[in-house]
C-alpha cells in the first residue's frame, strides 16, 4: 500500500509538472519582454543602435515550448518582408495556379491582309511578359495573315482600377527611374521598363538600347571613374528626355566605372510611350506597317480575342519573386487580391479590396489586426506597419495549410541563394533557415523558419526600426544564429530535449 501511494504521489508530481508546463506554454504573452540574447545585445551595442529598436519573436512551429519575444507587439515598419504576407493571402484565396493573360483583340474586319480598324493590346496582370512574349503575339497575328493595322494601338489596363495607378502619386525616392521603384498596372510591358547596354570603352561609355528600338536615339556623356562595376547606379545621375513625337532622344549623366559593362532596367519614359516604341519597332521586324497613334482605352463591345497567352502559374513566380525581393510583382499580386471584388465593389480602388482581402483573411484566422497598415502589399512604403507577433502568426497559420510548401519555396535559404546567401554561411541556420529580407533606409528585417539544434522547427520575425537600422544586420544574423544553436534563453529556460 505504501508503494503504492508513492507511486501515486510520483505520478501526481509528474502530471502536475506536465500541466503546469503546458500551461505555460498556452498562456499569452503579450506584455513579456524578455532579455535579448548576449550576442543579439553585443551586435546592438556595436552598432550604436539601442535594444528598443528591435522587435522579434521566436516562438515553436506547431510543438509544445516557451516562445520568446522582445517588443513582439509593437506596430513596426517591416519594410519586404511585408511580401510574405501578401503571398501567404495570395496562396489562399486566388491559389498557386493563379495565371496572368495578355490578349491581342479587335472588333475590326480583315480585308484580306489589312485589319480595318483599332488592335486592342488587353493586360491581365501578366508578370512575364517581355519582348520574347510581345513577340509570340504578334507573330501569332502575323501568322494568321493580318500584315497591316489600319487603326489605332489600344491598350487596355482596365482590369485594375484605376488603370494607371501610377498616375499621381510622388515618387518613393529620389531614384524613380530604377526598377524596384516601378508601380505596376495590368499591362506590365517589358515591366515598365526600357533594357540599356552600358558599356566603357577607352574612348568613354557607349549605350544603345536592347533591343534596338526604332526612332530612339541614346547619347552619354557619362565620365569614367575607378569604382567596382555592382556600384555603377552609385554614381548614376537622372537622364535628359526630349520627345517630339518622331524622334526621341535620351542623353545620359554622370559615372560609369571603367573596364565595365551592364544591362539596366530603367524607366526614363512614360509606359504607353514605350509601349508604342516597342510594338512599332516589333512589328516592322515582323513585315508589318502601322501608321497608327497608341491610345489608353478599354476593348470595344464585340471585340475578338486574335491571339493570347498565359505566364507561368503564380505559383512558380513567387520563387522569384521573393528570393530576390521584386517589388513589382508582388504590388501586381497584392492587386490581385482585389480584382474578383471589383464589380461587387465599383467604387472603390483595386488596392482598397486587396487590403479588406488581407484582414479579411487575418480575422479568419483569429489573428487582431491591430495597428496593422496597408499600403501596397510590398513593404516598400513609408506607412505600413505590422507586428512581429502578427507576421508570426500569420506564418503559423500559412505552415499549418493546404500551401505550406509554395511558401517555403519562395523563401530565400541562408547561406544559399537569394537575399540571404551571402549571410550565415558558418552558422548552423544555413541551408535550412528560410527567411524573407527587408531593407529600407531605416529598416532591416527577417521573417521565415528556423530549424534547431534538435531539428525542431521556429517562427522567428525581427525587426529594426532606426536611423542605423542599416549597421544592426548582424543583430539579425546572431539572433538566427542563436536560435538555429538551441542556446539556452535568457531567463535560463531552455528547449525540451526531442521527444518530450
Amino acid at each position: 500500500m505504501t508503494a503504492d501511494l508513492r507511486h501515486l504521489r510520483r505520478c501526481a508530481v509528474r502530471l502536475a509538472t506536465a500541466l503546469a508546463y503546458l500551461l505555460s506554454c498556452a498562456a499569452p504573452l503579450a506584455h513579456a519582454q524578455d532579455d535579448l540574447p548576449p550576442p543579439v545585445q553585443a551586435a546592438l551595442d556595436a552598432a550604436g543602435v539601442p535594444a528598443d529598436a528591435l522587435s522579434a519573436i521566436a516562438m515553436p512551429l506547431h510543438w509544445w515550448g516557451r516562445r520568446w519575444e522582445h517588443g513582439a507587439d509593437r506596430p513596426m515598419q517591416p519594410a519586404s518582408t511585408m511580401k510574405i504576407v501578401t503571398t501567404v493571402v495570395a496562396l489562399d484565396h486566388l491559389g498557386p495556379n493563379l495565371r496572368g493573360r495578355t490578349e491581342l483583340l479587335s472588333a475590326a474586319p480583315l480585308d484580306g491582309d489589312v485589319l480595318r480598324g483599332d488592335l486592342v493590346l488587353r493586360g491581365g496582370a501578366d508578370p512575364e511578359l517581355g519582348w520574347p512574349q510581345l513577340w509570340a503575339l504578334f507573330d501569332e497575328l502575323r501568322a494568321q495573315g493580318v500584315r497591316e493595322i489600319a487603326g489605332d494601338l489600344l491598350l487596355d489596363r482596365t482590369l485594375l482600377r484605376p488603370a494607371r495607378i501610377d498616375l499621381g502619386l510622388p515618387p518613393f525616392d529620389e531614384a524613380p527611374e530604377f526598377a524596384y521603384n516601378v508601380i505596376p498596372d495590368a499591362l506590365l510591358l517589358t515591366g515598365n521598363l526600357m533594357s540599356i547596354e552600358l558599356a566603357a570603352g577607352a574612348d568613354g561609355v557607349r549605350a544603345r538600347t536592347q533591343p534596338v528600338l526604332d526612332g530612339v536615339q541614346l547619347t552619354s556623356d557619362m565620365a569614367l571613374v575607378d569604382a567596382r562595376c555592382n556600384d555603377w547606379d552609385e554614381h548614376w545621375q537622372p537622364a535628359t528626355v526630349q520627345d517630339d513625337g518622331r524622334q526621341l532622344r535620351i542623353a545620359l549623366h554622370g559615372a560609369f566605372p571603367r573596364g565595365c559593362s551592364v544591362r539596366a532596367e530603367l524607366g526614363l519614359i512614360d509606359r504607353t510611350r514605350l509601349a508604342e516604341l516597342t510594338v512599332r519597332t516589333l512589328w516592322a521586324r515582323l513585315g508589318g506597317t502601322w501608321r497608327g497613334h497608341v491610345r489608353e482605352a478599354a476593348a470595344p463591345p464585340g471585340a475578338r480575342v486574335l491571339a493570347a497567352r498565359e505566364s507561368r502559374p503564380w505559383g512558380e513566380v513567387l520563387r522569384g519573386m521573393n528570393k530576390t525581393s521584386d517589388n513589382t510583382l508582388t504590388r501586381l499580386l497584392y492587386l490581385q487580391l482585389g480584382v474578383p471584388a471589383m464589380a461587387a465593389d465599383p467604387q472603390l480602388e483595386t488596392r482598397e479590396l486587396a487590403a479588406r482581402e488581407v484582414r479579411r483573411w487575418l480575422a479568419g484566422h483569429g489573428i487582431d489586426d491591430g495597428g496593422l497598415v496597408l499600403d501596397n502589399g510590398s513593404g516598400l512604403s513609408r506607412s505600413e506597419r505590422i507586428t512581429p507577433r502578427q507576421m508570426a502568426r500569420l506564418i503559423e497559420a500559412a505552415l499549418a495549410g493546404r500551401h505550406a510548401p509554395e511558401l517555403l519555396m519562395s523563401l530565400p535559404v541562408a547561406g544559399v541563394d537569394g537575399t540571404m546567401r551571402n549571410r550565415l554561411k558558418a552558422s548552423p541556420a544555413a541551408g535550412w533557415a528560410r527567411l524573407k529580407t527587408g531593407t529600407l533606409r531605416n529598416v532591416v528585417a527577417l521573417a521565415g523558419v528556423v530549424r534547431d539544434g534538435d531539428g525542431r522547427p521556429w517562427v522567428l520575425v525581427a525587426m529594426v526600426n532606426h536611423e542605423q537600422a542599416g549597421k544592426t544586420r548582424p543583430a539579425l544574423d546572431a539572433l538566427v544564429d542563436w536560435v538555429a544553436r538551441g542556446q539556452r534563453l535568457p531567463g535560463g529556460w531552455a528547449p525540451p530535449p526531442a521527444g518530450r
